[in-house]
């Protein structure tokens, strides 16, 4: 190994163990690319080492921030956060809950089914992991404890539901991992559409098989009522507002009609207008809302900044390459490289947040996938279709970070909203069924690409 690869271990192994130490994870990746570009500049001048490293490179690091402050593409961010959060106060998800219980009372385990298709519809018109799983747990979990659910059923289905939103688009982390690999956001978006649906088909699945085998764990209400015209009536009238958004937001993009950072515009505005309709908009609720889509989107944009330079100085030490020749030199063959990469990204989340895992590490592996040959049909209209592909991958991969802990945000935003009575083992063992979901999901796009690529080259088509 030469100087450069020693410095790049080295580069990993600080950031490992700065995260320990409580400081801001934005602080340490852009403290450990400063310091290491100066390791290196000293090295060569005292020491006659050649890492390549000096003052020009953190004056690349100016000009790939000024780029970043400069990217259209990321202004959808603060749109569809806006979106998110001011959604999560609009009443939405209160009406289709009421409404949706009635349709599926005599279902047993219908009550869980209802807060999975909740999930999904949340997911398409939030993508905030954070509020859907406090806007589910507080809906629903109480009813279910006291409709006698299993704690353990209870708590996996709100997790593993309320988690959809960074896949199912519109998903901010889709519009990061487009910018990072400069692909098309659109593509990305009508890529996770099918992923998307079959991981919450396979949990609705999953909850009626294990409720038919368990009754006990999840009874039926004693107050349960027969679907009824008013029945479907209500249902109607609770999905059609956010459909509609939906519609608006997706269909326009999907469409060509709007570019996806003109949709975020359409759906900040739309989910205004649906707090303004369910009489849930005012001063109070407007400022909240745009104090916390500042705080989300400055969060978002330090770890940019921080990663930015950290991948810069790494890559100036030819750590790209070093990943590049560890991974293609394993003797497993394409799809055996492609599942060790699937496999470090899951170990990763269960230390790291999906943002540095797609900043840091997604722009170091998509060369390797790309150096493998993978044949995937792009039907002739896309032009990487391989690289759709593993994106859409690593991204079903990164929706286990939010349920693996010790990171795993989602068990924490729901045990913050919790009753007493629902331990944190009980979510810890609700959640490792869906964990497995989503693993079986993983394994049906890695032997049928076409669940991706289909959709976007049918569209352009």
């Amino acid at each position: 190994m030469e100087i450069n690869d020693y410095m790049v271990v080295a580069m990993f192994v600080t950031f490992a163990a700065f995260l320990f130490t409580g400081f801001p994870v934005a602080f340490v990746l852009g403290g450990i690319g400063v310091i290491f570009a100066a390791v290196g500049y000293f090295a060569d001048l005292y020491f006659d080492t050649v890492t390549g490293l000096d003052f020009l490179t953190l004056g690349l690091v100016v000009n790939r921030i000024y780029k970043i402050m400069d990217n259209w593409v990321l202004v959808a961010l603060p749109m569809f956060i806006f979106m998110g959060l001011m959604l999560d106060r609009s009443g939405v998800a209160e009406r289709m809950m009421r409404s949706m219980q009635n349709l599926f009372g005599e279902v047993r385990g219908g009550l869980a089914v209802t807060v999975t298709v909740i999930g999904i519809i949340l997911a398409a018109s939030t993508g905030i992991i954070g509020a859907s799983v406090v806007l589910l747990g507080l809906l629903s979990l109480p009813a279910m404890v006291k409709q006698g659910y299993d704690n353990t059923l209870a708590t996996g289905t709100i997790c593993g539901a309320g988690c959809l939103g960074i896949l199912i688009p519109p998903s901010i982390m889709l519009v990061i991992m487009a910018d990072q690999l400069a692909l098309s956001v659109g593509d990305l978006f009508m890529g996770a559409v099918f992923p998307g649906l079959i991981l919450g088909g396979l949990y609705m699945a999953y909850i009626l098989v294990f409720s038919y085998l368990r009754p006990d764990a999840a009874p039926l209400s004693p107050d349960r009522q027969h679907i009824s015209w008013q029945t479907l009536w209500e249902v109607f009238k609770a999905v059609v507002p956010p459909a509609i958004l939906i519609v608006a937001v997706l269909g326009s993009i999907f469409a060509g009609i709007t570019t996806p950072t003109e949709a975020s515009g359409v759906g900040a505005i739309g989910a205004t207008l649906l707090a303004w309709y369910n009489r849930k908009l005012s001063f109070s609720v407007l400022t909240d809302v745009m104090r916390s889509t500042y705080n989300t989107t400055a969060y978002i944009f330090a770890i940019f900044l921080g990663a930015t330079c950290f991948a810069l100085v790494l890559r100036e030490l030819g750590g790209d390459e070093l990943i590049e020749a560890a991974l293609t030199g394993l003797p497993f063959g394409p799809h055996g490289v492609l599942i060790c990469i699937l496999g470090i990204v899951f170990l990763l989340g269960f230390l790291l947040d999906w943002i540095e895992i797609t900043l840091i590490m997604l722009p170091l592996l998509s060369p390797v996938v790309a150096s493998l040959g993978f044949d995937i049909d792009g039907y002739g209209k896309i032009d990487e279709p391989a690289l759709i592909w593993f994106v859409m991958l690593v991204a079903v991969t990164l929706q286990t970070s939010f349920l693996t802990p010790p990171v795993g945000f989602a068990l924490f935003y729901l045990k913050g909203v919790c009753p007493p009575e629902v331990k944190l083992t009980d979510i810890y063992r609700g959640v490792v069924p869906f964990i497995i979901l989503q693993l079986i999901g993983l394994i049906l796009l890695v032997l049928f690409p076409a669940i991706v690529i289909w959709l976007p080259a049918i569209a352009y088509s």
